[in-house]
């Protein structure tokens, strides 16, 4: 038998199961029309650090500009732009571990097996590096759920 407690209750949940999930954040985190803030991608894994990008070589992937030190660098993103990009499109990965979009900065970094994640922060790219593999699976859930 339903009690009335358990019909307003019902009541109350139903509406919400029919509400549209919230909209994914862009496929990248863009400042002021650059992604990364526009440093190079390509000089995390060349210089083992950021480098501000060159107006003078640049391009637009995923409606972001990508900023790029050089013309070697610029052409080597281009051929293989997931290989350099930051996982995530430069949302904080650590924030993503729970769900969350925020911004990110580029010298809060991480590289770990051959992907450049970026966090909001130093402590939390600090974080990141005490467990890559499991915060990089749950931020990896999440991200798919929002971007599939």
């Amino acid at each position: 038998m339903i009690s009335r407690r358990h019909m307003l209750v019902s009541a109350a949940v139903l509406p919400c199961l029919a509400l549209p999930a919230l909209s994914a954040p862009p496929a990248v985190f863009v400042r002021n029309g650059y992604a990364i803030h526009g440093v190079d991608p390509v000089a995390y894994f060349r210089k083992d650090h950021p480098v501000q990008g060159n107006d003078a070589y640049r391009l637009i992937w995923r409606n972001a500009i990508w900023r790029f030190e050089n013309a070697a660098n610029l052409t080597a993103f281009e051929s293989a732009p997931l290989s350099f990009a930051p996982r995530y499109g430069g949302y904080c990965a650590m924030s993503l571990t729970q769900g969350q979009w925020s911004n990110s900065d580029p010298e809060a970094w991480a590289i770990h097996s051959d992907r450049l994640y970026l966090t909001h922060s130093i402590a939390a790219r600090d974080r990141w590096l005490e467990n890559p593999d499991h915060f990089a699976a749950q931020a990896d859930f999440h991200w798919h759920a929002a971007h599939g």
